[in-house]
C-alpha cells in the first residue's frame, strides 16, 4: 500500500488535500502521472494545508450561493448542439466537458468539468439529465437538450 495525497477530487477516493492509502499499482500508474496526487512525505504537511486553502477558495463560499446557482441551473434546458447520424443516433457521446461548456454558452455560469455527471451514457438525441456537485451538500440536476448539428 501506497500513501498519496490528493491534489483534485478523485470520486470514490476523496478531494483534494486527503491523504490516502492506494495500492501502490494505483498510485504509480494512474494518481500520480495524472497529476492526481503526489506520493506522501513527512514533510507534506505544508503542501496539504496550501491545496485545502486553495480547494476553499475555488468552492462556492457559502451555502446560499450555490442554492441560488442551483435554481439558475434547474431553472430551463440546456441546449447541446453535437455531429449525429440517420435516426438520431450522435458519433460517440456526450462528455463531461461538452456539458460544461454548454453550460456556459447557455450564459448560466462557469461549471468545472470534473463537478459533472452523466449517470447514463448520452448516445442519441432528445433531453438527457447531468448531475453538477455545486457544493459538499448540494448537486443540481440539469436538463441536456441534445439536438443534431447542422
Amino acid at each position: 500500500m501506497a500513501k498519496v495525497i490528493l491534489t483534485h477530487e478523485v470520486s470514490g477516493l476523496g478531494v483534494a488535500g486527503d491523504v490516502v492509502e492506494v495500492k501502490n499499482g494505483y498510485a504509480r500508474n494512474y494518481l500520480v502521472p495524472q497529476g492526481f496526487a503526489t506520493p506522501w512525505t513527512r514533510g507534506g504537511e505544508k503542501q496539504v494545508d496550501q491545496i485545502k486553502a486553495a480547494r476553499t477558495a475555488r468552492a462556492l463560499h457559502s451555502l446560499e450561493d450555490a442554492q441560488a446557482f442551483k435554481a439558475s441551473l434547474e431553472s430551463g434546458k440546456v441546449k447541446l448542439a453535437v455531429k449525429a447520424g440517420v435516426g438520431g443516433r450522435l458519433f460517440g457521446s456526450v462528455k463531461t466537458s461538452d456539458v460544461a461548456a454548454a453550460v456556459e454558452a447557455a450564459g448560466l455560469g462557469s461549471v468545472d468539468k470534473r463537478k459533472v455527471t452523466i449517470p447514463s451514457p448520452i448516445k442519441s438525441v432528445g433531453d438527457h439529465e447531468a448531475v453538477v456537485r455545486l457544493h459538499d451538500e448540494l448537486s443540481a440536476t440539469i436538463i441536456l437538450q441534445v439536438v443534431a448539428a447542422k
